[in-house]
């Protein structure tokens, strides 16, 4: 089992409660929501479908140490001092 899938399955549950609470407010909060009983369901398997592939592309941003703080050094050193 590769070090990205390990980090992918640990982080899936989180997007997948990302994706469906913005999918539940979606539905609940605008007209929708006289569909809510056959939306909702929908919503369900949207996010477990749809977060898979999300988890999968964070997780070697999850496994860089030093990406973000390399990145905000070339851009500290990029800004003039005042």
């Amino acid at each position: 089992m590769s070090v990205r899938l390990q980090i992918a399955a640990l982080i899936f549950m989180m997007v997948q409660a990302v994706v469906f609470g913005f999918g539940v407010v979606l539905v609940l909060a605008t007209p929708l929501t006289a569909w809510a009983v056959q939306l909702i369901p929908l919503v369900i398997g949207l996010s477990v479908i749809v977060s898979a592939p999300i988890a999968w592309m964070i997780a070697p941003h999850m496994r860089s140490r030093f990406g973000n703080r390399a990145a905000l050094l070339r851009l500290s050193r990029s800004q003039p001092r005042r």
